[in-house]
This record gives structure tokens, sequence and C-alpha cells, in this order.
């Protein structure tokens, strides 16, 4: 897969608006770009950490209690630090900042609790393209500039609900999505969302990895011009 911008983003939802902007805009010190209107009674808070997009989705309607998908933490490599510094935002969501090249993190890294690593080595690898690389907690690979760092938990949650509290979906943004789209389908990749266009704004799709953990793909006119 070739992706239109070398960096991935990933998206968080939350009844608890305030608390968690506090943290992501004070502690973990992400800038705040906009809100973007999703539907009535969602609004998503974007912010901008490296050119990547951390999307968090407020949701005025309470949000059902829901067991955490594979996404499991978030970790940031940020100048000047010496060591790593593990955080928790409002909602429980693990964050950790990390000194440039601290297993590999240039950029961001994903930390993903997968049911099988052969699964996920043979989706991201063969299905999908993407390099690996050597991380100590299990396997690694590169999306561009950003990180996901695979651990093996048999444990791991089957077929998470998009819609609840945590982080909820990555985001990689493609330049022909109804065509990357249809032949990831063709390779029997199971789809969460079939294509749909969001106004002027983006058109995206939704497909899920091995474990029914869930991947946007996304079309977005800031990025590659147009959507047609």
């Amino acid at each position: 897969m070739r992706l239109a911008k070398n960096v991935i983003d990933i998206g968080l939802s939350t009844n608890n608006l305030e608390p968690m902007l506090r943290f992501w805009q004070q502690d973990a010190a992400v800038a705040f770009d906009h809100v973007l209107p999703v539907r009535r009674g969602q609004k998503q808070y974007r912010h901008h950490e490296q050119g990547s997009v951390i999307k968090l989705n407020h949701h005025v309607e309470p949000l059902p209690d829901a067991a955490p998908c594979g996404y499991r933490e978030l970790v940031i490599a940020r100048e000047g630090l010496r060591a790593p510094q593990r955080m928790v935002d409002a909602d429980g969501n693990r964050v950790r900042l990390v000194p440039p090249g601290f297993e590999g993190v240039t950029q961001i890294a994903i930390v993903v609790a997968v049911r099988s690593l052969r699964d996920h080595r043979s989706f991201y690898s063969e299905t999908l393209g993407f390099p690996e690389q050597s991380w100590s907690g299990g396997l690694a690979f590169r999306l561009g500039e950003s990180l996901l760092l695979l651990s093996q938990d048999t444990a791991a949650t089957v077929d998470a609900p998009r819609q609840a509290r945590g982080f909820r979906y990555i985001t990689l943004q493609v330049t022909d999505i109804d065509a990357v789209h249809g032949e990831l389908r063709g390779r029997g990749v199971r789809e969460g969302l079939a294509p749909i266009t969001l106004g002027d704004v983006a058109r995206i799709s939704m497909l899920l990895d091995p474990d029914g953990n869930w991947i946007e793909l996304s079309r977005r006119a800031s990025i590659v011009g147009s959507l047609t």
C-alpha cells in the first residue's frame, strides 16, 4: 500500500471532553488544530503531532461500556527527553513520551495487542505490504515515518466496537481509496464500512485487521487536492 501521507493517525472517543482536552493539550503538549463536526452529537477535536493527527472524538450521548480494542498505547518521540515518560489521560488511555530513536520510534508509534503475531505479520507484510523491522517486544511494522508495535496477547479482544471509549482506530491516508479498498477486499480483508464521501472533506472506508481492529482508509481533500 502506498500512503498519501507518510505518517498515520489515531482516533479515540470520549464523553469526558474538558479533562481530555486538558490532558492532550497541556500534559501531553499536543498541538490543537481545529474542531470538525462529524454528525449531530459528535465533534472531532483534531490535534497535530509531527504530521500525525490525534483525533479526539467527543460524543454527547453516553458511549457503551466495551472491552478495549487492540490499540493499547500511543508512543510519541519528543526532542529533549532523556528517558521515557509514561502518562495516562482522563479516560485511562496510555501515552508514553520517549527520546527520539527509543525502540526505533522517531515520530509516533502505536502499541497493538494481537492474538497471533503470525496472522498479523501476514496481514501487515504480505497483504498491506509494509516493511517489518525489529522490536524487542514482538513485531514492528513501519508505516511511513510511523510504527506499529505488535505484542502478542492471547486474551486480546476480538471485534471490539468502534463506537466506545478509548483508542478505537488508526487512519491511513491513500490517494485512490476505492481501488485500494477493493483490492484489499479481494485479498480477503474484512470490511467495516464501504467507501463513503463526507461532504467536500474526505472519502473514507473502514477495514478490519485479523482481530477486528478498525483501520480507516481516507482520501482527504486537504492532502490530495480533491475527492475526485
